[in-house]
């Protein structure tokens, strides 16, 4: 099969280019593009009323283990964004918390996703339309997949 018929590339240069498009304004930010993502759960965590997030939640958010997220954590802690605290509890779980500089970012970023909406030239709908296609893609993928990403 020739490679404009390969699904995996055209998502992987759709990734490409919308990290690119991305990259001006998250350097604005002072985040890459998978801080940037941790930051998104944590403050969709905070608008519905959550003070934390377990690192096990936001791997799963995210689709990233831990060895991949911890030292996103740790570059966001050392940045003064986010704190992490054992629980009292089960000493294996981390809890994830926003400190107030990390909360102020919001609003900084929520220019992001608009310039993604701006500079793609789709309708709203077509946009939609593919996230909803996308959204399904990984809810199809093998059982085996989605666990070793945990």
């Amino acid at each position: 099969m020739d490679l404009d018929q390969q699904l995996c590339f055209k998502l992987y240069a759709g990734v490409r280019a919308v990290t690119k498009l991305y990259r001006p304004l998250l350097d604005e930010l002072e985040l890459t593009y998978p801080q940037y993502l941790v930051m998104l759960v944590l403050w969709e965590a905070g608008r519905r009323g959550k003070q934390s997030a377990t690192v096990k939640y936001v791997g799963e958010r995210l689709y990233l283990d831990s060895g991949t997220l911890t030292p996103l954590l740790k570059r966001l802690e050392s940045r003064g964004l986010l704190s992490r605290m054992r629980s009292r509890d089960d000493e294996r779980e981390v809890h994830v918390s926003l400190t107030a500089v990390g909360r102020a970012l919001e609003a900084r970023a929520e220019v992001v996703p608009r310039h993604l909406l701006c500079a793609a030239s789709l309708p709203l709908s077509e946009l939609v339309a593919l996230r909803e296609s996308l959204d399904r893609l990984l809810q199809a993928l093998p059982a085996e997949e989605k666990q070793r990403r945990s």
